[in-house]
């Protein structure tokens, strides 16, 4: 377990400024990822002309964030904060163009890529939240961490329901109606790059590192760390080692791994869902939704973001109060929860609706809990990497998700894509009771 670090108002002030500064690029920020994944699945069968394809958009998002994982980390390691997030981005910018393309010239390749590329943006997005505890306190991580998860939900929110406003700027641009809201999600992340570029000094990051060092030469007892090497920075095998070595660590990637799985499963097939059950059977292979279906889809999708994001602050206030597992099993009844109510309500929308919002609250309480869990698990100079590996396993994971819900969704439905991710979650949700119960065991002896 690293040390406390020894921080003077300075420090503290960089902290809140840190917070404050991430907070607001994850308002802008948070527009492609809405968007995208509104209208994803529908574009992909449109352009692709087969159903089959409907979760590559979600997959190949969730792709580009785990590969982007760890370069980012590495990144972020050897250059600070700043850079890694400012590289994430730039790469989801360029993923914003080329989903204009893609809409424009009808390719279905610019679509696949800039999917990739809006990934990598999710990839930075998730680090920041490990960049507001850096400096934090740790009666205070919870709170710090969410604070800068809520943030995103202003942009994620505004995301889908910009699909009608924002056809409007496409036709005002000469480009296809619905390229539209990539146009200003593109726009929403180039002002939270030049945001982090100018502002993020100085680095969150560096700075803890320098108050590690000072509080490791300070003449006091307890174990010293020694700050890691740097051609080991980054480490993928370093990485896993150190999650190996520590319990909670282990539970805390488990947890924010599976969580986001099953989040994507379920999310990435519900417009397909919705769409069918509006328009009816046969009616979803050959065109984009229009009109009622549209706004049907992106106020459900919104209401799913704002449950993952909107209520960040509790679920950070119920990590630092009630606990960081006890927070972990909440998540996890409340996705299973969600994977009943949306499962077996599957011919409501409202049902649908509802389950959305339960399923964002699981994502939500899961991830932060898991992700301070994780922050405080591993020593200070392997914990960058560390933080790197589970985030490319929660891409991964969610990659994979995304990839076979489609076929699940063939073959057994709605009902049974929910139920198998209800599964999941029950798995995760009897590894952290016992994790909890051998914890409490191991105090009273």
């Amino acid at each position: 377990m690293a040390r406390p670090l020894v921080m003077d108002q300075g420090a503290r002030q960089v902290q809140r400024r840190t917070v404050l500064l991430l907070s607001v690029a994850q308002v802008f920020g948070g527009l492609g990822t809405g968007s995208t994944v509104s209208i994803g699945s529908i574009l992909a069968v449109e352009l692709s002309g087969s159903s089959a394809w409907a979760g590559s958009v979600s997959t190949m998002m969730t792709l580009g964030a785990a590969a982007a994982a760890l370069p980012l980390a590495s990144l972020a390691e050897r250059r600070g904060r700043r850079a890694g997030q400012v590289a994430g981005l730039s790469a989801a910018l360029a993923g914003a163009v080329l989903m204009v393309g893609a809409v424009a010239t009808g390719l279905f390749i610019l679509l696949i890529l800039g999917s990739a590329g809006i990934g990598v943006g999710t990839a930075a997005s998730l680090q920041a939240r490990f960049a507001a505890v850096d400096l934090a306190s740790p009666e205070h991580r919870g709170r710090a961490l969410s604070t800068v998860v809520w943030a995103v939900t202003v942009g994620a929110v505004a995301g889908p329901n910009l699909i009608q406003p924002g056809t409007a700027v496409g036709t005002a641009l000469g480009l296809p109606p619905i390229a539209g809201p990539f146009v200003i999600s593109g726009a929403g992340l180039f002002i939270a790059a030049v945001l982090l570029f100018a502002g993020l000094r100085p680095d969150p990051l560096l700075l803890a590192r320098r108050l590690a060092a000072a509080t490791s030469a300070a003449p006091e007892p307890g174990p010293r760390t020694a700050p890691a090497a740097p051609a080991t920075r980054g480490s993928l095998g370093r990485g896993l080692r150190a999650i190996r070595g520590s319990r909670t660590a282990l539970l805390a990637v488990t947890a924010v791994v599976a969580a986001h799985a099953v989040m994507v499963g379920i999310m990435s097939m519900t417009p397909l869902h919705l769409q069918h059950l509006v328009e009816g059977p046969g009616q979803h292979g050959g065109h984009i939704a229009q009109g009622d279906v549209l706004v049907i889809i992106g106020f459900t999708i919104s209401l799913h973001i704002a449950g993952m994001f909107a209520l960040s602050p509790v679920m950070g206030w119920l990590t630092d109060r009630a606990g960081r597992i006890e927070t972990v099993i909440l998540g996890f009844v409340l996705l299973i929860a969600a994977a009943a109510v949306a499962g077996f309500g599957q011919s409501s929308t409202g049902a649908v609706a509802a389950g959305l919002v339960f399923l964002g609250l699981g994502w939500s309480a899961a991830t932060i809990s898991g992700s301070t869990l994780l922050a405080e698990s591993v020593d200070q100079d392997a914990r960058v990497a560390v933080q790197g590996v589970s985030d490319m396993l929660m891409g991964a994971a969610g990659a994979a998700g995304g990839a076979v819900s489609g076929l699940v969704l063939g073959f057994t439905g709605y009902l049974g894509l929910n139920l198998a991710g209800g599964t999941v979650g029950a798995a995760v949700l009897a590894a952290a009771v016992v994790t909890r119960a051998s914890r409490r065991r191991s105090a009273a002896a």
